[in-house]
């Protein structure tokens, strides 16, 4: 996060890198935001999600008549749509490499030539790019340019998988209650220790997005205001009792010690930790020295 603050002050090419799921996105649109370019476009494209030969023509426009099907008049493309702001390339490695060709001579130009055209178009567009690839090993097979790679990565930001930052958890999910308490129009008072501790020992590989997915389902089939295990996925309590065999499973009391503590490192106030838990601020309090949390 500090590193995109110190990003966002700058308008050179960012490189997002991360696993499905870990936030890329966010990311992207959060540097915008927080940059001089913040009242300009801000337009996302997933290279991925497009047609192999349409992506040209989705990036750069075409001209009337480029192409059967062209729209009377042609039409701007992507980067067109952006200038004066920010494109977000996500899924980067998935574009063939004709057109890796062509995103690197709109970087170096900073002009674009649509489809059936013949005459280059200023743009002045910030880009973020991201994939869940590990590029250098693309490069390595052909599949990747090199000199589009180092002017992609002049900044670059590796978003940890969630299994590596488990002290988030329970701020995500706390964040996640709240998002769909107003869309779902319920209300959850409470989230039982075992829940947390059934996410704890998950290795997450869908990272954020599954977690996010997981809570929306729990609070759907949640009957009162509590998420309690059995609102659980079975996917993910198998995975805990795989994870902890009988010989070593905790008893109540480390799993409590652990919940708490992990609330209290993701910065949560002590009141909404109490209220999540379902126990007064003194309780918590009472907690927090017995386990020697301070």
């Amino acid at each position: 996060i500090a590193q995109a603050r110190m990003i966002a002050q700058s308008n050179s090419n960012v490189l997002l890198l991360g696993k499905s799921g870990t936030g890329k996105d966010i990311f992207a649109q959060a540097i915008h935001n927080a940059g001089e370019r913040r009242d300009g476009p801000y337009v996302a494209i997933n290279c991925a999600a497009i047609p192999r030969d349409l992506i040209a023509s989705e990036l750069f426009g075409y001209m009337e008549g480029a192409f059967t099907g062209s729209r009377k008049g042609g039409n701007q493309g992507k980067f067109e749509l952006a200038d004066g702001g920010t494109i977000f390339l996500d899924e980067i490695a998935e574009t063939p490499l004709e057109l890796q060709s062509a995103l690197l001579r709109v970087i170096e130009e900073k002009s674009v030539m649509r489809v059936g055209d013949t005459r280059m178009r200023p743009v002045n567009v910030r880009i973020i790019a991201a994939t869940n690839r590990n590029l250098r090993d693309e490069i390595a097979k052909g599949a990747f340019r090199e000199d589009l790679y180092y002017r992609l990565n002049v900044f670059s930001i590796a978003l940890m998988p969630l299994s590596e930052r488990q002290d988030d958890i329970p701020l995500l999910v706390r964040e996640f209650v709240k998002k769909y308490e107003a869309t779902l129009c319920k209300q959850i008072d409470r989230i039982s220790n075992e829940v947390f501790e059934a996410f704890i020992h998950y290795p997450w590989p869908g990272n954020v997005r599954e977690l996010q997915n997981i809570v929306e389902r729990m609070m759907n089939m949640a009957p009162g205001r509590e998420l309690t295990l059995d609102l659980v996925p079975r996917e993910i309590l198998d995975c805990q009792k795989e994870s902890m065999p009988a010989t070593a499973m905790r008893n109540p009391i480390e799993s409590e010690r652990d919940v708490i503590a992990a609330m209290l490192k993701s910065r949560m106030q002590k009141k909404d930790i109490a209220e999540k838990l379902g126990m007064s601020r003194m309780t918590l309090y009472r907690k927090m020295e017995k386990y020697g949390l301070h």
